[in-house]
């Protein structure tokens, strides 16, 4: 590693221009410093760290992380141990937090962590990145594990030489995504190439979902909104399996003014109350779903959670996606409107040698919930592995 030296930043506008420049990694949006900035201008109870790595004085990699704390119950609700385990841990380590260093933006599900130049070796420079968070970790107080997220199957070759360094592999809930056909110009074309079975699911949601009046909403009403927006988001994720960090959702703010219509947030109205909400950013071709909220006493009856969905599928169209990223959680569901899934492998450790080998066997025993992969289309339109 000595061809290779590291530079930490704590503020990703002390990054020079040129380096950027150099890395030519600003094609996808996740890694411009515009981006990671409208989050760590919005959380600052997170602690931002930006690495680059230099070869011969020139930038040849990018890693974004995050120091988060994250309760000891969060944690143990995703082991698959006994109840009365789980329940003695849970009462031992009442009130404990754990810190955690996020290698990978912990508010997107997917491979926005680390990004290596073109034309670099792949495996030397991103064992470059691995030494210099382990240098970052060793030179930050009270950490306990580091956590190094999310990767695809195509760059395990890769990444697994994180075992080189100590850390454990995991499954993770995949990415569920939705191949869109070039041919389909509007939802009811993307419908009449669906089964039968999920044509009606799709359409059921958009019938129990009729009385929401939706709103395209501009920076404005984000402010406006912004005490709801922060409600409906925080009811979603009590719901969710796992969730390291809660987003301010000032964040919104700061996208919208810097990215306008790519960037979008999508209010859904039941008598001139906000009930529900979705956000997504273009990039490239893609649409990545971001954050969602909703009243779920309401979800039942009006079916917002669907209707998202559906709505997803809208905008991908009109806005000649490729692709959807609908994102984790909820895989079932997705997989109606023809999402697929993306495998997502993550790596960590205890920051400590002794801790970390007494932490190996619980990280074996971590499994991702099974789903049932629906395959909605007529003629086949998606490559899948059904997930069990």
């Amino acid at each position: 590693m000595s061809d290779f030296k590291a530079k930490f930043y704590t503020n990703v506008n002390d990054i020079e221009s040129k380096h950027w420049e150099s890395l030519a990694c600003g094609s996808n949006v996740y890694y411009t410093p515009e981006f990671l900035n409208a989050f760590e201008i919005a959380n600052s109870d997170i602690e931002f760290n930006y690495i680059l790595i230099f070869k011969n004085d020139e930038p040849v990699a990018f890693a974004n992380t995050q120091i988060v704390t994250i309760g000891v119950e969060t944690i143990t609700k995703n082991i698959k141990i006994s109840e009365g385990i789980k329940g003695f841990i849970n009462r031992s380590l009442r009130n404990k937090h754990i810190r955690v260093l996020f290698c990978g933006n912990v508010f997107l599900s997917g491979e926005y962590g680390t990004f290596l130049k073109q034309g670099e070796d792949k495996i030397t420079t991103f064992k470059a990145i691995a030494e210099a968070v382990k240098e970052l970790s060793l030179n930050t107080k009270r950490l306990n594990a580091i956590f190094i997220k999310d990767f695809e199957d195509d760059s395990l070759f890769i990444t697994n030489h994180l075992h080189d360094y100590d850390y454990s592999s995991m499954h993770v809930e995949p990415n569920m995504i939705i191949h869109l056909d070039p041919s389909w110009q509007n939802f009811d074309q993307f419908k009449n190439d669906l089964k039968s079975k999920y044509r009606v699911k799709a359409n059921k949601a958009d019938r129990d979902g009729a009385l929401l009046v939706t709103k395209r909403f501009d920076k404005n009403d984000i402010i406006y909104f912004k005490k709801d927006l922060q409600e409906l988001y925080e009811n979603t994720i009590a719901n969710a399996n796992f969730n390291a960090q809660i987003l301010n959702l000032n964040t919104y703010i700061h996208l919208k003014s810097q990215y306008g219509d790519h960037f979008i947030v999508q209010g859904y109205f039941l008598e001139d109350k906000l009930v529900g909400f979705l956000s997504a950013m273009q990039n490239q071709d893609h649409l990545d779903a971001h954050f969602i909220g909703l009243d779920y006493s309401l979800n039942k009856e009006y079916a917002i959670y669907p209707r998202i969905l559906n709505d997803y599928v809208r905008i991908g169209i009109e806005c000649k996606a490729t692709q959807i990223n609908l994102g984790r959680t909820a895989s079932e569901i997705k997989s109606t409107l023809g999402a697929v899934p993306e495998e997502l492998t993550c790596y960590i450790r205890h920051k400590r040698k002794f801790p970390n080998k007494l932490m190996k066997p619980f990280i074996k025993n971590v499994k991702i919930k099974s789903f049932k992969q629906h395959k909605p289309f007529k003629t086949k339109k998606e490559t899948v592995n059904t997930v069990s």
